[in-house]
């Protein structure tokens, strides 16, 4: 055997071995630099870039799912002051989002302008019934007037119009809007919507610094809200939800703010999914989002002086009379979170970490998320009063539900396929290159190099047998 041929081969396995290593080594600094470099351009809200597609217009259809609270005794409760007792029904299904973003306008300040229309269009295979279903709901002109009209005017002006505390309303009057006998206008939990705007919005578009991509600078057309009286409770912290600045880290929150509850709030992250093939952070709201200011110190600035809030001791409820002009309050549905004594208050409520809690599923590489559930549940308040006669009996002031809503997203699988066929497979295929440039590379000069400290003291064993 020629021990001397053999030897430069396994020298030369030995070298191509750690050539192939150092090239897989190599090519993973690069191999990020690529990616680093992909994503920070792609991630930017221009003309031509993916996010700019995806942020004119939502990529995947988004839903509004309601939920209705059909009031079972609302003669015992006005007759007997009895515990309300309700029944949600739905869900009731609209697609909104439908409408691209409108008014798009560039400015020199690395931030991007835009109204943000709304619209609904019912969606009969998604519900349970048609939208002419009625059911006995609260009385938003009542429950709206008692904190803020004299209770003998209100007294009279039900009188005088034959209302109750409680009404007979379908589904679309009660959410889209119908004619109110006492108050001579126009009401509904959503009234005005379709032809409506939300904005103008302007966020940043990330070209100049990427980690603000998406951030909202002015709402508005002001860098702050003012319905909070306080400068904590005012900021407007993050992005509008929908997207976030690329390379996530999960050991920080995600912030963003929502104009249907006028502020700002943060999501945690909680777990890692499998979406269609796609790895993303699922982030959720913190219990503390909506907890009493004695457990949570930066929500004392959301406490307003309205009875139900029991001195600041009440927690998972959120008074936002200032910014929708009328007496609402906002929580999770079926009071999730809330205080026992709001959960108690009525029969037929259960809330559900798992069917009432808010997700964002999002990217970690791009920061856009990729599905979502936004669940709050709008409610109104009534107390005891000595003049209204629909309220003799009542003894306790009431947080009462009128309804709960579901807004969700998921990546369809058209919008999933062209997501990794353009992002995630390219980075999956050069992350299988550099492992196995650097795997095989590593075996085969460990391999060589064994053999050519084996092949000399073979060949010495040859010759000496050979004497």
């Amino acid at each position: 055997m020629d021990y001397k041929v053999l030897r430069y081969c396994v020298i030369a396995g030995a070298v191509l071995g750690a050539i192939l290593a150092v090239l897989g080594g190599i090519l993973i600094p690069i191999g990020d630099s690529i990616i680093d470099g992909t994503v920070r351009k792609e991630a930017v809200i221009e003309v031509g870039t993916i996010a700019y597609d995806n942020w004119v217009s939502a990529g995947a259809a988004v839903y509004r799912q309601f939920w209705l609270f059909d009031v079972l005794n609302s003669e015992d409760i006005i007759a007997n002051g009895s515990k309300p007792v309700v029944a949600q029904r739905g869900p009731y299904t609209y697609k909104t989002r439908f409408l691209p973003k409108e008014n798009i306008t560039f400015h020199s300040n690395d931030t991007v302008e835009f109204m943000l229309p709304a619209g609904a269009i019912f969606e009969p295979s998604m519900s349970v019934g048609s939208e002419e279903d009625v059911f006995t709901v609260l009385n938003l002109a009542v429950a709206g007037s008692y904190p803020v009209l004299p209770h003998a005017m209100l007294d009279l002006f039900m009188r005088l119009s034959n209302s109750s505390l409680f009404q007979r309303r379908n589904v679309k009057e009660l959410l889209w809007g119908y004619p109110d006998p006492m108050l001579k206008t126009d009401l509904g939990v959503f009234h005005p919507y379709n032809g409506t705007y939300d904005g103008p919005y302007n966020v940043f578009t990330g070209k100049d610094d990427i980690s603000k991509v998406s951030r909202i600078d002015r709402w508005q057309r002001e860098p702050t809200v003012s319905f909070w009286n306080d400068t904590y409770c005012n900021m407007i912290n993050g992005t509008d939800g929908s997207s976030f600045a690329p390379f996530l880290d999960k050991r920080e929150p995600l912030y963003f703010f929502s104009s249907d509850i006028c502020r700002s709030v943060s999501a945690e992250y909680v777990s890692t999914e499998n979406l269609k093939g796609i790895e993303v952070y699922r982030y959720m709201l913190p219990d503390k989002t909506l907890a009493a200011p004695s457990e949570n110190p930066d929500n004392m600035c959301y406490c307003t002086d309205s009875p139900v809030n029991q001195n600041c001791s009440l927690a998972g409820v959120l008074d936002v009379t200032t910014c929708r002009g009328i007496p609402v309050f906002i929580s999770l549905p079926h009071f999730l979170h809330g205080s026992e004594s709001l959960v108690q208050a009525l029969d037929g409520l259960s809330p559900s970490e798992e069917e009432h809690s808010t997700f964002l599923d999002v990217d970690p590489i791009t920061g856009f998320t990729l599905n979502f559930a936004k669940r709050l549940q709008m409610n109104m308040m009534y107390g005891p009063s000595t003049v209204i006669k629909d309220l003799l009996k009542v003894k306790d002031y009431t947080v009462f539900p009128v309804l709960w809503l579901n807004e969700t997203a998921s990546l369809d699988d058209e919008t999933a396929n062209m997501f990794k066929a353009q992002l995630v497979t390219p980075m999956k295929t050069l992350e299988i290159v550099q492992i196995t440039l650097l795997a095989i590379g590593c075996i085969l000069f460990v391999i060589c190099t064994i053999c050519a400290v084996i092949v000399p003291w073979k060949a010495k064993e040859d010759l000496n047998k050979t004497f």
